[in-house]
């Protein structure tokens, strides 16, 4: 490969490699085998020379594959890969990194305990053993004076903003002269105005011709705000690509999934006379070190609604989830459902007609090497017509529920009799909600029910909880996905810092708004 001269405002980098700007990026026929899966297919693909393009596909479709054989964590077992039309060869990712190829990843990377200027340069493969610090603070200063964002250079890593922390992986990129910038989900932390700046900042450097970019994302929303073109894959095989400004989201959603059935959006029904309220009385709960991770929480949910909470991970939603779900002791207030105390038992559960469906279900609501058919009857085991004479279990009784229920919420497994760890996430998350949802409910408690799951999934499960909603249960969704909040809420509120710190009906409140308070402000 050609090495190319060194933009004027780059050229006294202490790690500039030799090139300059944007390059395109291109490739083809590529192939990836492991054993016998295809796991990548003949895909060729090109991103142009300061292009924002954006690589779409459900989990499985590929993305990654390609991206780690791009990177050089993975050789391809057929294709080539072209630099600006000039063929390189990427055994490992030090050969991507010296080719201009830098990715930021979903999960930050940094070192909590240093600063951000010293992450930035104990990143550089020619980092010295005794650092001069005033002079490579000097230089770090004129360079960030030649970036559209910036960071405190001196302040800890952990103690950054999550989006100071993203741009701190990227000014990284740009400080080790990557001009190709791979982004692997890089708004999925972020409050929704961090993720547009930073994705409009990154696009007016593409635009400028100062980098390229490849983003994969799950989020239509942002492809059409941002990205110039987008790929998409499916199955390991390229399923179609072409200009954002001719196809609309219906049109990459077809691409992704093929010719596969989803179930329509269910309609919100006016508000049922409600079977129960579920309120949150000054709740307090701490994290595993002790700490109050949930601070007095006040907030109350009527059947026939679903409250959305939004927020950035980490602000005591997971704790609050988990205090509701009985997994975690209360460090103060009560939960009150139907006028009685709810203490999360599950005698409480089963009176009450509480249901779960937490995140990661096979983890927090499944037994792995159990049969499907046996984690559908954890809720009803003991009672007929599946047992008699109180624990005498009847596994026929068993079985022939699981089989109604796999057919109901269209569960793709080879049996009832199989383990559940042996499914996909998508009917793992089938099978809990299932379990959940087959009898009466009359409060519903979901955490990120739809994280990681394929198009049609997603769109069964979000169904699903409408038709509770319109049957009255009190549902309280908590979800990093504000989109999700956005189309399935009757109402909002946003948790920062452990305290519910907003709450408006969803017509009265706007995406803006929702971001400003989880930012804080």
């Amino acid at each position: 490969m050609t090495a190319l001269a060194l933009p004027e405002d780059l050229s006294s980098h202490p790690v500039a490699g030799g090139r300059t700007g944007a390059f395109s990026l291109e490739t083809v026929s590529m192939t990836k085998v492991f054993g016998s899966l295809v796991a990548l297919d003949d895909v060729s693909i090109k991103v142009g020379a300061g292009e924002f393009h954006a690589l779409l596909g459900e989990n499985g479709a590929g993305k990654s594959t390609l991206v780690k054989c791009i990177m050089g964590f993975y050789q391809p077992t057929r294709g080539q890969l072209l630099v600006d039309n000039r063929e390189v060869l990427i055994k490992a990712p030090a050969d991507a990194q010296a080719a201009g190829i830098g990715m930021v990843y979903q999960h930050f990377t940094l070192v909590p305990c240093l600063t951000a200027a010293e992450n930035m340069v104990i990143s550089r493969a020619d980092a010295p053993a005794v650092i001069n610090w005033a002079k490579e603070k000097e230089e770090l200063q004129a360079f960030m004076e030649r970036m559209p964002f910036r960071v405190p250079l001196n302040t800890v890593a952990a103690d950054l903003s999550a989006g100071e922390k993203q741009k701190l992986e990227i000014l990284k990129q740009l400080y080790l002269n990557q001009r190709f910038l791979i982004l692997d989900e890089p708004t999925s932390v972020l409050t929704p105005g961090e993720a547009d700046e930073i994705l409009g900042l990154l696009h007016d450097m593409a635009r400028a011709g100062d980098i390229t970019v490849l983003m994969i994302t799950h989020k239509f929303r942002e492809v059409n705000a941002f990205a110039d073109r987008v790929t998409v894959l499916r199955r390991g095989k390229l399923a179609g690509s072409g200009s954002v400004n001719d196809l609309s989201t219906d049109d990459m959603s077809k691409m992704m999934i093929g010719e596969a059935q989803m179930r329509e959006k269910a309609p919100r029904l006016a508000r049922v006379e409600p079977k129960s309220t579920i309120e949150i009385a000054g709740l307090s709960v701490d994290d595993n070190e002790g700490m109050r991770a949930v601070d007095t929480v006040n907030l109350k949910i009527r059947g026939g609604e679903i409250v959305g909470i939004a927020g950035v991970s980490g602000n005591g939603q997971s704790e609050l989830v988990e205090a509701l779900a009985g997994q975690r002791s209360l460090a103060g207030g009560a939960v009150i459902v139907n006028g009685r105390r709810f203490d999360a038992t599950r005698k409480d559960f089963a009176d009450l007609k509480v249901f779960g469906l937490p995140e990661e279900p096979l983890k927090n609501a499944a037994v792995k090497r159990m049969s499907v058919s046996e984690n559908i009857a954890f809720r009803s085991f003991d009672k007929a017509p599946m047992a008699s004479i109180g624990w005498w279990l009847k596994p026929a009784a068993m079985r022939d529920n699981a089989v109604r229920l796999i057919d109901k919420y269209h569960v793709k497994t080879p049996s009832a009799e199989t383990p559940i760890e042996n499914l996909s996430g998508g009917n793992v998350q089938r099978t809990i909600l299932a379990r959940e949802l087959s009898g009466d409910v009359n409060v519903l408690i979901v955490a990120n029910p739809c994280f990681g799951l394929d198009f049609a999934s997603v769109a069964e499960i979000r169904a699903q909880l409408i038709d509770q909603r319109n049957k009255g249960a009190a549902i309280l969704l908590v979800s990093e996905d504000l989109d999700e909040i956005l189309e399935l809420s009757d109402r909002v509120a946003v948790m920062s810092g452990g305290q519910i710190t907003y709450q408006a009906p969803i017509d009265e409140t706007d995406r803006n708004t929702i971001g400003k308070y989880m930012a804080g402000h």
